[in-house]
């Protein structure tokens, strides 16, 4: 077990925890008709029965806004969030806490593996939060699922956080990350050519830079696994307007996001924040771009999507229409979540075993 991703949950949370359940175990038809009114986005998809009901809780829920609260609150929170939120998975052969020396100091990751003796090669995975919020902890669920369904290693990076360190802190961590992966792949008796670097939000737009800073290195990605990510922050693309309030993430997170990730606004049109604003795409590692159909992201992560594939890049556009943002981690209560979920993670197996 990892010390590091390993967090107790106080009795108020496991009741909430044990209530989700209770909810994700009812019958299919009762979710149904508990969701029957689930909003409709203007491309006529319909948003999942289960999801529109939790939503329909979450929002009536007061003090629940995050970007209200100092740094460190919202930090706890999204934590105990995703810990509620969390699956459960038999023991893993391998959970090791690990430091990855870099310039600034140590960066801490944790890998994981499955099943002993087995595995295709390694994930490096970067989490979402905004580049503010989010860690090992948040992000422990879905990474577990990658590893068991992948049949992969997963390095999971805990890369450092703004305000206190502001872009290009994270990348500079991500860029760290990957040289230490490509280092020790053998170590581990895995194949550094079978290496995938991925991500969800934020950290989607770690990957996706990462990706391009990579262009040409003697080892390269093998596949760039873009979860709803954040690849324009120059503009505000029509999804955000779409679904601007009331589907998890909303403009408003975007807008506190952005004030502390960048030190000086003017960093939005640096290629580095916004990778839809470089020039030439072409000749990056092919690409899995997740999406979901309620999420102020959407329109940017499609945008990013079609730029690769008219630059040559190979590329699947998963469209989870019925979706919202961070839908890989209520992968144990939704069964559409987990759907989308399994889809990439087939596609990683995919990557690394060609």
């Amino acid at each position: 077990m990892s010390d590091a991703t390993s967090r107790p949950l106080s009795l108020p949370l496991r009741l909430e925890r044990a209530a989700i359940r209770g909810f994700a175990r009812l019958p299919r038809g009762v979710v149904e008709r508990l969701g029957a009114k689930a909003p409709v986005n203007r491309d006529g998809e319909g948003l999942a029965p289960e999801i529109a009901t939790a939503l329909g809780v979450l929002n009536r829920i007061p003090g629940s806004d995050f970007s209200t609260k100092p740094v460190d609150v919202a930090r706890r929170q999204i934590e105990e969030e995703s810990l509620v939120f969390a699956d459960t998975f038999p023991p893993f052969a391998v959970e090791d806490d690990l430091l990855i020396t870099a310039v600034h100091g140590d960066i801490p990751a944790t890998r994981y593996r499955a099943k002993a003796g087995e595995s295709r090669g390694v994930v490096v995975y970067f989490h979402g939060g905004g580049w503010v919020l989010g860690s090992r902890v948040s992000t422990d669920s879905a990474v577990r699922f990658l590893a068991l369904h992948a049949g992969v290693d997963v390095l999971s990076v805990d890369y450092r956080l703004a305000p206190e360190h502001p872009f290009p802190a994270a990348i500079e961590d991500g860029l760290a990350a990957w040289e230490y992966a490509v280092a020790q792949a053998p170590v581990w008796g895995l194949d550094p050519s079978r290496i995938v670097v991925a991500g969800d939000s934020a950290g989607g737009n770690i990957t996706a830079v990462l990706a391009l800073a990579l262009r040409g290195a003697a080892v390269e990605p093998c596949l760039q696994l873009l979860f709803f990510p954040v690849t324009d922050l120059s503009t505000k693309h029509p999804s955000y307007e779409e679904f601007s309030d009331g589907f998890f993430l909303t403009e408003q997170h975007m807008d506190w996001y952005r004030e502390r990730y960048l030190a000086d606004p003017a960093h939005a049109l640096d290629p580095r924040v916004s990778p839809l604003l470089i020039d030439d795409l072409s000749g990056v590692a092919p690409a899995y771009v997740a999406v979901a159909g309620f999420d102020p992201l959407r329109d940017e992560g499609i945008a990013y999507a079609r730029r690769l594939e008219e630059a040559g890049v190979p590329t699947e556009l998963a469209r989870a229409g019925d979706l919202i943002h961070a839908f890989i981690n209520i992968a144990g209560v939704s069964p559409s979540a987990y759907e989308a979920t399994l889809r990439a993670a087939q596609a990683v197996e995919k990557a690394v075993s060609g």
